[in-house]
Formats: C-alpha cells, structure tokens, sequence
C-alpha cells in the first residue's frame, strides 16, 4: 500500500466578470419585458406578474457579489438570457478541454512534474460537454498524459469524488500518478430567467495532481482519509440529456432542462447530513475538531458554510479558518472547494490538519483529511 498526497493544484480563471449590479439591471428588464407581454393576463389574476431583483436579495441570499463566466454578453442580453457559446468543430478542443488543460498545467507546474508522467486523468464536473467519447481522454491526449482516462459525474461532489477514486488506485500501486480536473461551465445549465436562482453560479476549471508520497518534490498534503456518501434526492435536479428528443411534446426548452432546487428543504436536509458526515469521518480518524487548522468547504452558499463551519469546530470559526471565495466566483459545483484550497492553504505548517469537502445534488458528500508536510 502507498501514501496518496497532493502535491498541485490549479485554478482555470475566465476573463469576463459579472457583477450583481449588472445582473440584476438584466433580469429587471426581462421581468419588465414579460409583464408587459402579459399585462391582460397579469390584470386578469390568470397570472403572477415577475418581481424584480436586487442586489440586497442577492447578498443577504447567497454572499455572491459577482462571477466569472466565458460569456457575459448573451447572458447580459434581456432577450437570450444565457451564455452564446460557439459550436465547435470536431477537430477542435472543446470548450472543456481548452479549460480543464489551463488548470491542469499550473496544477504540474505546481507539482513540479510533466504531463507524461500522468497514469490517470479523472474529468469530474456537474455537467460534461457531451456523452462520448469522454472528454477526460481528450483532455488526457491534449496534455500528453499517458495511462488511462475517464469522466465522473456526482454534481456538486464531483471533485472529492474523483480525488477519492484517484487516491484509492494510488493506494492500491495501480497508478503512480494522478489529475481530477474539474472543468464547470455552470452558466450554460444555470436558468438566469429565474428570479430565485438566477445569481447562483459562476464558470472555472481546477485541477489537482495527486501521486505516491515517495515521489513527492518539496512540500505536500498528505491524505489521511477520504469519505463518501450519497443518499437520493430530486431537491437538486437537471432533467437534460440525451432522451429529450425522443419525448412526445418534443425538444423544447422546458423549464425542467435547466438548474432547479428546492431550495428551503436542501437546507434543511444537507446541512445535518454534511456536518455529520464530517465530525463522523473526524473522529473515525482520531482527528478531532481542535486539531484542524482549515476547513475547505463547498462553495454554494455563506449561510450554509457558516453552519457547517460552527457545528464542525463547535464554535464560530475565525477569519481565515474557513475560507470563502463565492463572493467573488460565486457557486462553481464541484470546483468551489478546490478554488478555496488552492488559494488558501500554503500557509498552513508542516502537520496541520485539514479537511476539504464538497456537498450536492444527488444528494452528495465527499470529504478529505489532509495533513501538510
């Protein structure tokens, strides 16, 4: 048996920003556009005219107060509403790839190793660009990796998911070295027309390069465990996919293709389903609450974090002990934890203790204990 550690991360940021302000400017305008569409309807009572937006709804919501996305202009659009992507051609990278590399590469930099060095490339994202062939063996020839490559899908989880799975062949000797990437274009399954999610999610890619612990070159985090748990739910639900041209009413764009959460009862069953999976996967290891310096939490909401960071340490953490970056990527599904390690974990002292954990649709939790060296 052999020691998985991190040894690299990386974080694929776009260009284009958007602001709550700008947004909610958006959206204002197409709620206008509707009522006024339907103002016989609406004065009728056959129909609830839109309400408006707000940057305070936004903020006191979610603690989003902007995202990064690939495009802005169709979104910013009142009468598109969504990201306008190019189809590209088959002898092209797709979208994912071109994404998930960018992060891949400062992830081995970061390690100091090259891409041929690479047994495994996991692509674990919510939404994958297409069915087949597995975007995770594009990306695996677009870096020159060798071994063998697949793609996972567990939403929000995706990312500890595939780290679990990589650390376990690690473990095993069935690969030496390891990439998850977390490639997410959440903008193009978000439904920005929708008053009560519209702000939710943001566009980037990570990466993270995990090997044998004799391998390692300069300093490390050591995986000391990895935990998973699913239990179903349709909460969390996206109804796209291939079989939607085969249904009688035909392909149009229902409403149910798109992002859609309850969002009241996944707060009230995620949250003390996610912080007990950690205290118990804590004490399973005889790691105990005292002893974490950092907890990498799942990026989708402050409110939520801020729960689960006080049940797990038994007090209010302090600044610096549970990082958020969603104020400034917003929810970015399976990458958000990933974003919050890369970014702040390399002050952190040779055998501090940590934990990232990602949470979701499914419902999902993965968590990972991690010790620095």
């Amino acid at each position: 048996m052999f020691t998985p550690v991190i040894t690299g991360t990386g974080v694929y940021t776009p260009e284009q920003i958007i602001t709550n302000d700008e947004l909610v400017e958006t959206f204002n305008a197409y709620a206008d556009k509707v009522n006024a569409e339907n103002a016989d309807a609406i004065a009728a009572g056959e129909m609830e005219p839109l309400e408006h937006s707000s940057t305070d709804f936004i903020f006191k919501a979610s603690g989003i107060e902007q995202r990064y996305v690939i495009d802005k202009s169709g979104v910013l659009d009142p009468d598109v509403m969504h990201p306008l992507l190019r189809q590209r051609s088959d002898d092209e990278p797709s979208l994912m790839t071109e994404m998930a590399v960018d992060a891949c590469q400062k992830a081995l930099e970061k390690a100091g190793i090259e891409a041929s060095d690479i047994d495994l490339v996991i692509c674990a994202a919510s939404n994958l660009e297409r069915a087949y062939p597995a975007v995770a063996i594009e990306i695996q020839q677009a870096l020159g990796a060798g071994g063998f490559a697949f793609d996972m899908n567990v939403a929000c989880s995706s990312a500890t998911f595939g780290i679990q799975a990589a650390a376990d062949m690690i473990r095993s000797g069935s690969v030496g070295k390891a990439i998850v990437v977390n490639p997410e274009i959440c903008s193009a399954h978000l439904e920005w027309r929708d008053r009560d999610c519209h702000f939710i999610f943001g566009d980037v890619a990570t990466a993270t390069v995990i090997e044998r612990e004799d391998a390692a070159k300069g300093e490390y985090f050591e995986i000391l465990s990895t935990r998973c748990a699913t239990q179903f739910s349709n909460n969390i639900r996206n109804n796209n996919g291939f079989l939607r041209r085969s249904r009688p009413d035909g392909v149009a764009d229902r409403r149910d293709m798109q992002f859609m959460q309850n969002g009241r009862k996944v707060f009230k069953e995620v949250l003390p389903m996610v912080s007990t999976h950690i205290l118990d996967h804590m004490s399973d290891n005889g790691v105990a609450n005292t002893d974490l310096k950092r907890i990498w939490l799942h990026q989708a909401n402050k409110t939520m974090n801020d729960f689960i960071g006080k049940k797990v340490l038994g007090r209010t953490p302090e600044p610096g002990e549970q990082p958020n970056i969603l104020q400034d990527y917003a929810n970015t599904s399976s990458a958000g934890s990933i974003i919050a390690f890369s970014k702040n974990s390399e002050d952190l002292q040779s055998g501090d203790h940590g934990l990232i954990c990602s949470f979701g649709a499914g419902y999902s939790v993965g968590s990972i204990l991690v010790r620095k060296h």
